[in-house]
């Protein structure tokens, strides 16, 4: 039987799937029926009646079964007695749809009509118009005179405050219900509501802080009117001035597609600044949505304490200098360390910037002490052999499959994957999530199982024992029960993260789960994995934008780039930081990275270089600081988690005289020795795909490669998929993992467990938090009061004489933090949870001292 349908819509013929509503089914053949409320990503409900059709079907003869025929030899239709909603109508074999007829114009002209009776029409000032489907619609679809009486006109309140992100004008909203459904159907987050009835029917929020959700912001890209807007954005431009610019999201590894709208500003001196942040469209990627930290956090780019000229140090000092001059005396500096020099890198740089990092220090200054400033979760090796295949979207993910989520926090960590693996789950999909706490994806998941603090990889080492033993018929949410899912899944996906592990442990992790993925799916010889199939494969839950990045340009002192043995093995950072501390580090590089505002830099070393976009703790100590430019000012790639090579693009001119990261490493790299720099960063991608040999095939060109997308949105009607970006600047390229191209052993295990986790006393694990202030964050005043204030989450069993709300003091990993207690079962007895501590990392589950702060130092401190 076939799974498509055929049907006639305009006199035009198509076949489209089994399920496929009528108004999307003509929007695959551009024929244009309008909708208000519905949207291709939402559950449709019919609600404005703008899409109203006339919708005939064939006419069955009861006794046989056939269809009756006019006497012209034609199919006999009936169109029943009244118009229909296309946006609830299933197509069927046969159907035919008019969306052009007198009764239908007459219908949208009502319906237009009866909608502008409780509008404002105060389109000059309203921050949608330009990009507004009401006034497109009414344009194209409203009569010329109205017959309403203004005295009658509903006065609603404007500018009312959602929250600090978010503002309604009551009077502009048409009640098509897309925001409250899209908060509760699709980030299940129903934070918002309708209230009251009829004309005076209005949204509004019940949570505290208002409009609280990660998502707000995607409301008022699929909002039809001007009824939700930003406070970022509001009365700050209109859409006919701004410049779009494509983009890659750099603050967790997602990897989300962006648009930049830029605007020349006489307020900014001429120079083009970023007004918003809007999604752009990649259904293997991000769909259509971002989370507000992507959509807000762009205001460092444009920071007036941005670093504009090279700094040197003179009379202790920092004064500015020319470029030539710092180079000179960073090339000469280096030169005489060579193998006493060490590089940090944090882990927002671009690919183009790890690869000319490495080869100065591995080619240029013979040194092999290289690493990232803080590595929190290991096995980059492991995923570029199991790694999520090519032609993977779990978007595909399905009854059948099943999702192993491993010490991670989808939601603080990258919510966008959260987003995913929720929706998977809600279409049939098994999810399985394992840690010491509780998250927000337990609610989804069919198996929820929390192991004892410190117990992850004995956990996950349980579940690979169990899979490869026949246990009959497993107890219902036992281990056994998990490790029979995952043994007959269809499909199988893992993310692992870091919560609760050292560095090494998550290393054990990562190779007990490519274990689980490698072992074979029956008994006979020709039985396969789950690694290397498409929509298989071992996700990291990396703690930046391009972590991944950096394990592939060889930021490592083990792995040169493409994860080859590096010739010239040196020191990792934690050894890196302790060898300046006693002088045999001579010369430290670091860049875009802040390891003594971190705390894990406590000495600075003879010679301190330090390429930054602010002037850091790091940065104030350091004998050169050379400006950086943003990813906004410039072009590179990133790769997210799931191994997917992305392009962004320059959308704004450099602050003063800041460099590309690659360019200023390059000519560096010319004065040791490295020969002619690169004059752009395509020319470095070349270079990076003919030595880093995942990468082969890859260039600027095909990672510009777009094809055909559904939902279709961008397009001039902005009503059908709201205002996000149709993608026509390149959906990038997934490079292959090993697993893809032939058989992998197992991995071998480290016999021995977790350490350091017996004594008595509190121990601590710390916990993300999508809102935890830091080095960009920082400069987005507007998420001010939404960032995760410094907190200890203690078990009513451990909190003792502490109060809810008390003010403490927690030692831990040689750090001290001062913190409010929060008395909650979300924290493990045994285990208290620190959260929202700037720079805090992971250091596995610590012992920890915890005391009362003295009321003097609360008051100073206020």
């Amino acid at each position: 039987m076939s799974d498509m349908v055929t049907l006639t819509i305009d006199g035009a013929e198509i076949s489209v799937p089994k399920g496929m509503l009528v108004v999307d089914a003509a929007k695959k053949i551009d024929i244009d029926i309008p909708v208000f409320c519905y949207h291709p990503k939402l559950n449709p409900v019919g609600m404005c009646r703008m899409c109203l059709v006339e919708i005939g079907l064939p006419v069955i003869d009861r006794a046989t079964g056939q269809k009756v025929l006019n006497p012209d030899g034609s199919v006999k239709l009936n169109f029943g007695k009244g118009l229909q909603t296309g946006c609830t109508v299933v197509v069927s074999e046969g159907m035919v749809v008019r969306t052009a007829t007198v009764p239908v114009q007459d219908a949208r002209e009502d319906i237009i009509e009866f909608l502008l009776t409780s509008h404002p029409l105060d389109c000059p000032v309203c921050d949608k118009g330009g990009e507004c489907p009401l006034q497109n619609l009414t344009l194209a679809y409203g009569r010329d005179e109205s017959r309403m009486d203004f005295r009658d006109k509903m006065k609603l309140a404007k500018h009312v405050p959602l929250g600090e992100l978010i503002v309604l004008d009551r009077e502009r909203c048409i009640q098509c219900a897309r925001c409250t459904r899209f908060q509760a159907e699709i980030v299940d987050d129903p934070v918002i509501h309708f209230h009251n009835r009829g004309r005076r029917l209005e949204i509004v929020t019940f949570s505290d802080p208002g409009f609280d959700s990660y998502w707000s912001g995607n409301t008022t890209d699929i909002c039809p009117v001007g009824a939700l807007t930003s406070s970022d954005f509001r009365f700050e431009a209109r859409p006919w001035e701004l410049t779009p610019v494509a983009s890659i999201c750099p603050h967790c590894p997602v990897g989300c597609n962006t648009t930049m709208s830029t605007r020349r500003e006489a307020i900014s001196g001429g120079r083009n600044v970023i007004k918003r942040i809007m999604p752009r469209q990649n259904e293997a990627v991000n769909e259509i949505w971002i989370c507000d930290k992507g959509r807000f956090v762009h205001h460092f780019a444009d920071a007036p304490e941005r670093l504009t000229r090279p700094l040197v140090r003179r009379d202790s000092r920092l004064e500015p200098v020319s470029w030539d001059d710092a180079l000179d005396y960073v090339a000469g500096k280096l030169q005489q360390h060579k193998g006493a020099a060490a590089g940090i890198a944090g882990e927002r740089l671009s690919n183009e910037d790890y690869f000319q990092f490495q080869r100065l220090f591995r080619q240029g200054l013979g040194s092999g002490n290289l690493d990232l400033a803080e590595r929190r979760l290991a096995g980059g090796d492991v995923v570029a052999q199991v790694g999520l295949s090519r032609g993977s979207n779990l978007r595909d993910l399905k009854k059948g499959d099943v999702i192993l989520v491993v010490a991670a926090d989808l939601h603080e960590e990258a919510p966008v994957w959260w987003l995913r693996v929720k929706q998977a789950a809600e279409r049939g999909a098994t999810l399985i999530v394992l840690n010491a706490r509780a998250t927000r994806l337990d609610k989804f998941a069919r198996y929820a199982r929390h192991y004892a603090p410190g117990g992850a990889l004995a956990a996950a080492r349980e579940l690979l024992t169990l899979a490869h033993v026949d246990t009959g018929a497993p107890e219902p949410d036992s281990a056994g029960a998990v490790a029979a899912a995952l043994v007959e899944a269809e499909n199988l996906v893992i993310f692992y993260g870091a919560e609760g592990l050292t560095y090494d442990e998550s290393d054990a992790l990562a190779r007990t789960l490519g274990n689980l993925l490698l072992l074979k799916r029956g008994d006979d010889d020709t039985a396969a994995s789950h690694a290397g199939r498409p929509n298989n494969g071992l996700v990291p839950v990396w703690s930046h934008g391009n972590t991944q990045g950096a394990w592939d340009m060889g930021i490592h002192p083990a792995f040169g780039p493409g994860y080859t043995a590096a010739a010239n093995q040196g020191r990792g950072a934690a050894e890196i930081y302790a060898a300046a501390a006693e002088g045999r580090v001579e010369a430290l590089y670091v860049l875009g990275a802040d390891p003594v505002g971190d705390g894990l830099l406590r000495a600075k070393p003879g010679f301190l270089v330090v390429q930054e976009l602010f002037l850091t703790e790091t940065a104030a100590l350091a004998d050169v600081v050379l400006p950086a430019q943003s990813w906004a000012e410039r072009e590179g790639t990133y790769t997210n988690g799931e191994r997917r090579v992305q392009r962004f693009y320059p959308a704004i001119a450099a602050m003063g005289e800041a460099r590309p990261d690659w360019q200023i490493l390059a000519q560096i790299g010319e004065r040791v020795g490295l020969g002619k720099p690169p004059f752009a960063a395509a020319l470095v991608f070349k270079e990076i795909a003919a030595v880093v040999a995942p990468y082969k095939g890859l260039d600027y060109r095909t990672l510009a490669h777009v094809e055909a997308q559904w939902p279709i949105v961008g397009g001039p009607d902005l009503y059908f998929g709201g205002t996000a970006y149709a993608n026509r600047q390149g959906l990038g390229q997934q490079w292959a993992a090993a697993a893809e191209t032939g058989a992998l052993p197992s991995y071998e295990l480290p016999l021995d467990g977790p350490a350091g986790r017996s004594g008595g006393g509190l121990r601590v694990m710390r916990i993300p938090a999508l809102y935890t202030p830091g080095t960009l964050i920082d400069h987005t005043d507007l998420l001010n009061r939404r960032m995760a204030r410094p907190a200890l989450y203690l078990n009513p069993a451990d909190a003792g004489l502490y109060a809810d709300g008390e003010a403490l003091t927690v030692a831990v990993g040689g750090e001290s933090f001062d913190v409010t207690a929060t008395i909650s079962d979300m924290a493990p007895a045994g285990v208290a949870l620190l959260r929202g501590v700037p720079g805090a990392h992971p250091l596995g589950i610590e012992p920890a001292i915890v005391s009362r702060r003295p009321v003097a130092e609360m008051a100073a401190a206020d």
